[in-house]
Order: C-alpha cells, then sequence, then structure tokens
C-alpha cells in the first residue's frame, strides 16, 4: 500500500487530489474516519493520524530506494519525481571545510570577548570554566543539532524539529525568539569591530566617521551575504585563519615567559553572574547552523563531522590564549575587558603582534557577522518554506540566497545598534535559553513519539539517556534567567508576547488573503505540524 493510498483510505477526498494529511478542501477539515463514533472523533482522529505515520515508517524501512533530499534519504510524500529545490538549481552546496568555520563563526570567531571570564573569577575558574562548561552545555547541544540535522535536513533547522514535536504553533514561537536573540546578537559585531580599531584609529571612536565605518561595513558585509553561501563559508575560512595565526605565533614567544603559578589564582569576590553570562555566551549558537542544512553538501556526513571539528576548534581557541595571556604576565584582573589581547600582544611580543591581533579580532568580528546573518536570513526561507511567513520571505536572489530575510534580518541589526554591550549579551542569553528549552523538549519528545523514524545520525543513548543529558543544560537556563537583570527581562517578556500576538495576526492576515502563504512543494510532511488546533466541524463528519 502506498502512502497515498493510505491516505485515500482515511481521508474522503472527492476532488481526487492528494493533499497532504489530513485532506483540506476549500479551507475546511475533512474526515471520513471509517468505524468513528462522532463522540470520539478527536481520538478516532488523533488514532488514525499514528496510523499513516507508522505506515509511512514503514514504507521507509521496506523501500528498495527512497527519495533523496541534499544527499540524505529523507522521504517526503506527493513530492514530483525528479523535481529539486530551490537551493538545488540556484546555489552551490556548502562543504566541509566552510561549514567548519561557518559553526567556528556562529559559537566563538576566537578569543576575543572571553577576557572578562578572568576579570569576574580569576586565571583558575575562567581556565576550568573553559574546559567543563562544553560538557555541561556545548556537547548536549552539538550532540543534539547533529541529530535533529540530520534527521529534518532543511533550511529552518529547530524550527522545523519543534514544529514537527510540538506543533506549528510553537515552532514558530521558537523562530521568532531565535531571530529576534540572533539579530541582537549580530547588532554587537560592528561596534566590536569599530571598538578593536579605534585605538589604531582615533577617528573611529565616536562622532561620525564612527557611523558611516559601521554602515558601510553592515552594507559590504550584507552583500557578501547576498552572494552566495559558498562565498560566506570561504570567506569565514579566510577569516579564520588570519583570525588563530597571530594567537599560535604569540604562544611560541611566549613559552620562555610562562610561570604556571600564576594559573593558580581564584578572585575573593567572584562576579558569577558575569563569570557564567561570559561562559554561556561564548559556549552557545551550536544550533543555529541547522538553519542552513538545506544547502550543505551531503548532510548526513557533513553536519556531524563539522560539529565535531568546530568543537575542538572552538575550545582550543579558548583555552590557549587566556593560558598564554594569564600565564607570561603578571595578573592585573581590572585590566582584563575586551580588547586586553591585544596588550598582551604588545607586551609579549611587540607592536607588531598587538597590530596582527586587534587586525585579527576586526576580522574576527566580520566573520561572526557573516555566518549570523546568513543563519538567520535562512531560517526566515524556511519559515517561509513551511508556510509560517509570508511566501515572500521564501524569494531568492539569482544567486540562490534568501534575499527578503538578508534585507529583514539588516534592517534588524541597524536598529538594535544603539544597546549596550552589556545589555545585548543579556538580553540575547534570556530569549536564546526560553528557545534551547523547546529544543530539549522537542528532541525528547521525538525520540519517545517516533522512535522509529530515520536518524542517520543518532546520538548513542536511550530514552532515559537523552533524557539524562538534557538535564544539566537545563539547569544551566534556569541559573542564566535568575541571573538576568530586571531590565532584560522586562525586555525579554515584550518580546515575548510580541511572538504570542504575531502568530494569530499571520494567521488572520491568510485568512483574509492579506499576504500569500505557501508550503513549498519539496518538503516532506512533518509529523506533527497537524497534531494542534484540531476543528472539525460537525456537518462535515455527517454528510
Amino acid at each position: 500500500m502506498t502512502v497515498v493510498e493510505t491516505r485515500e483510505r482515511i481521508c474522503h477526498n472527492p476532488s481526487g487530489i492528494s493533499p497532504p494529511f489530513p485532506a483540506i478542501l476549500d479551507g475546511i477539515w475533512i474526515y471520513k474516519p471509517f468505524g468513528c463514533h462522532v463522540e470520539n472523533l478527536k481520538l478516532c482522529v488523533q488514532k488514525l493520524r499514528e496510523e499513516s505515520i507508522e505506515m509511512s515508517f514503514k514504507l521507509r524501512e521496506e523501500a528498495p530506494a527512497s527519495e533523496e533530499c541534499n544527499g540524505v534519504e529523507y522521504v517526503g510524500v506527493d513530492v514530483d519525481e525528479g523535481a529539486a529545490p530551490p537551493s538545488v538549481v540556484n546555489s552551490k552546496k556548502v562543504s566541509v571545510v566552510p561549514l567548519v568555520f561557518l559553526i567556528f563563526y556562529e559559537v566563538s570567531g576566537g578569543p576575543f570577548g572571553i577576557e572578562d571570564s578572568v576579570k569576574a573569577a580569576g586565571p583558575l575558574l575562567a581556565l576550568l570554566g573553559f574546559l567543563i562548561f562544553p560538557f555541561i552545555w556545548s556537547i548536549p547541544e552539538a550532540l543534539i543539532t547533529a541529530e535533529m540535522g540530520t534527521m529534518f535536513p532543511e533550511n529552518g533547522g529547530y524550527v522545523v524539529w519543534v514544529s514537527s514535536a510540538l506543533g506549528p504553533y510553537w515552532g514558530f514561537q521558537l523562530g521568532w525568539m531565535k531571530w529576534f536573540s540572533g539579530v541582537i546578537d549580530n547588532a554587537l559585531y560592528p561596534i566590536l569591530f569599530l571598538d578593536y580599531l579605534k585605538s589604531t584609529v582615533p577617528a573611529l571612536s565616536s562622532g561620525l566617521p564612527r557611523i558611516a565605518v559601521a554602515l558601510a561595513l553592515i552594507v559590504v558585509l550584507t552583500y557578501l551575504n547576498y552572494r552566495g553561501l559558498t562565498i560566506v563559508g570561504w570567506t569565514a575560512v579566510l577569516l579564520g585563519l588570519f583570525s588563530i595565526l597571530p594567537f599560535l605565533v604569540m604562544g611560541l614567544v611566549s613559552i620562555r615567559k610562562l610561570k604556571p603559578s600564576r594559573w593558580l589564582v581564584v578572585e575573593k569576590d567572584v562576579n558569577w553572574s558575569l563569570f557564567l553570562t561570559t561562559l554561556f555566551w561564548n559556549l552557545n549558537y551550536w544550533d543555529s547552523i541547522s538553519t542552513i542544512a538545506g544547502e550543505v553538501k551531503n548532510p548526513k556526513n557533513t553536519i556531524p563531522i563539522a560539529l565535531f571539528c568546530a568543537l575542538i576548534l572552538v575550545v582550543r581557541g579558548y583555552f590557549f590564549p587566556l593560558l598564554i595571556g594569564t600565564g607570561a604576565l603578571p595578573l592585573h584582573p581590572e585590566l582584563w575587558k575586551a580588547g586586553y589581547f591585544s596588550d598582551v600582544a604588545k607586551m609579549v611580543g611587540g607592536i607588531w603582534l598587538s597590530w596582527w591581533i586587534a587586525g585579527a579580532a576586526a576580522a574576527s568580528n566580520m566573520g561572526m557577522f557573516l555566518a549570523e546573518m546568513s543563519s538567520d536570513s535562512f531560517q526566515l526561507l524556511g519559515m517561509a518554506e513551511r508556510g509560517m511567513l509570508p511566501s515572500f520571505f521564501a524569494k531568492r536572489s539569482r544567486y540562490g540566497t534568501p534575499l527578503v530575510g538578508i534585507l529583514f534580518s539588516t534592517s534588524g541589526v541597524i536598529l538594535l545598534s544603539w544597546m549596550s554591550f552589556e545589555e545585548t549579551i543579556a538580553a540575547e542569553n534570556f530569549l536564546y535559553c526560553f528557545g534551547m528549552v523547546l529544543e530539549f523538549i522537542a528532541f525528547v519528545r521525538l525520540r519517545i513519539k517516533y522512535p522509529a523514524a530515520s536518524r542517520p545520525y543518532k546520538i548513542p543513548l536511550g530514552t532515559v539517556g537523552s533524557i539524562l543529558m538534557c538535564i544539566p543544560p537545563t539547569m544551566v537556563i534556569c541559573v542564566m534567567v535568575v541571573l538576568s537583570p530586571l531590565k532584560v527581562k522586562v525586555v525579554s517578556l515584550i518580546a515575548f508576547i510580541i511572538g504570542l500576538l504575531l502568530r494569530p495576526f499571520l494567521r488572520c492576515a491568510e485568512r483574509k488573503k492579506w499576504l500569500k502563504f505557501s508550503v513549498s512543494s519539496h518538503l516532506p510532511e512533518l509529523h506533527g505540524e497537524n497534531d494542534v488546533n484540531i476543528n472539525v466541524p460537525l456537518v462535515d463528519i455527517l454528510t
């Protein structure tokens, strides 16, 4: 029995068309379940849905060959054979090396920004923090991204995971919170770029020159995103190498000056809020790469390998510069703030190394902007392809890039660039935490509800192990929420309320035909996209 035959057995569809299950005719939900009493309709509909999903899994296992989408086994329904997604036609795929550096810049970009950890807690806790915290947060998040990203290899990433597990309403809420936190994050980088250069070019400290250079930088980096993800990826590789090399040189120069006793110092009055915020900000966003999964070459292999390599690169990129900076010089905690590595380089190797570090920091901020912009814009495209946003968000440029998504995200960056550094980090961390809670729930729910679903990469843990793995990062989320300032909580609450209101408004706009919404034909049906808001008119059952 084919999937379409299974649907026709479950849904009455006099038009003869095979729409996504359940059948929708003229905007009305129509069900004709056999042997169901009206009073038990919802239970019966749920049972029939589960039967249909089980049948699709069975067909997936028994089929001698399955459709391929983006290089992975990804079985859909009602997909025209030979039809390729828009991304296949209009753009080149991202390979392993560029993807590693895109993840590197999504998460880290180098040790620039970790200086506050020494100021808050001292060298010992800072070093231990960047060794231990990845096991608590980064590795679980990266593993979940590898499993879910290969299970749903399409643009939209975590929005698709949550929609499949919890329904499109919560998928939309996650998408809004993650996009907004990503735009807040991206608003930092042009400002940090200028902050690292102002010591060399004092004119960039304030006034019109600073504003003009910031806007020019945003325009140039936005144009690179417009030209294609492959260009962004290889640009990230070049920027990454330029940012990493000076720390290797600084390490060699400083060997004779290292004193291990300096690494054992702990601040008497630890600023735990600043310390944990710095660790969290510098070691999160592993899931962001999932929003471009539809643009990755052979994602079932590429995504897990790239995440593993990027994890090693990120941890080493934090630990060894901290080891050098705290071991080669006497400790002055009050000096450890953003940009201090340039001063360390000057004292260790000379002015030439200081300039190189400053240039590397500026390049790092460019790379982080490029990677974040790609993630944010492709997320909007993926949401539009799933019918969550108006269809114009799914429009691609001639280079295959999400034109409207890029313009929309750039506008958000410009509008939010007025926020201070500390407020920006706290606000994005707060919103990011809410999104991660939904992702953990979706991961566990899909493991429990659909254990037989195809997972090209699967974390080698059972249901209980998966739940236990999510407990430590969830505890971290609780701590981050408690430590957030009141101002940040108010701003985040307002953003959350906007998301709750935005979804019904868009659905109203769709019903009244103010805006056009559509689901891309090349995408398969999600497990849970019809599990919520069931409205079955009684007249449709009795006629």
